[in-house]
C-alpha cells in the first residue's frame, strides 16, 4: 500500500505540475497558444477558460478526500482531463507537430494517478 500511495504522489505531481505549466502558457503566452488553437481548429476564446479548468482540477487532484462531494469532484476533474488530454493527443496528430508525445505523457500520468488512487481506495 506505501508503494502504491508514493506512485500515486509521484504521477499525481507530475500531472499537476504539466498542468500548471500548461495552464501558465495558456494565459503568459497567449499569442503562440492562439496560434496553435487556430492550427487545430478550435476557437480561441476558449484559451482561458481551460487555463482556469486546469488550474481547478489540479486544486481538486492534490486535496485529500475527506468529504463525498470532493470525491465526486475528484471524479469529474479525472473524467474531464481524460477527455482533454484524448482530444490534445489527436489534435497534435492531425496536424503532425509532434505535440502528441507530451499529451501521451500526460494521459499516462492521468491514468496512473486514477489508478493508484483507486487502489489506495479500496486497501
Amino acid at each position: 500500500m506505501k508503494t502504491t500511495k508514493i506512485l500515486f504522489w509521484i504521477a499525481t505531481g507530475l500531472l499537476s505540475l504539466l498542468l500548471l505549466m500548461s495552464a501558465g502558457m495558456y494565459i503568459f503566452d497567449h499569442k503562440t497558444v492562439s496560434e496553435m488553437f487556430v492550427n487545430f481548429g478550435y476557437p480561441t476564446y476558449i484559451i482561458y477558460p481551460l487555463a482556469f479548468a486546469k488550474l481547478s482540477a489540479v486544486v481538486v487532484l492534490v486535496l485529500q478526500n475527506k468529504s463525498k462531494t470532493l470525491s465526486s469532484l475528484k471524479e469529474w476533474a479525472y473524467s474531464a482531463l481524460f477527455f482533454e488530454f484524448l482530444l490534445a493527443i489527436f489534435a497534435h496528430v492531425m496536424i503532425n507537430d509532434g505535440g502528441q508525445i507530451a499529451a501521451i505523457m500526460a494521459m499516462i500520468l492521468l491514468l496512473t494517478s486514477y489508478i493508484t488512487l483507486q487502489k489506495t481506495k479500496t486497501k
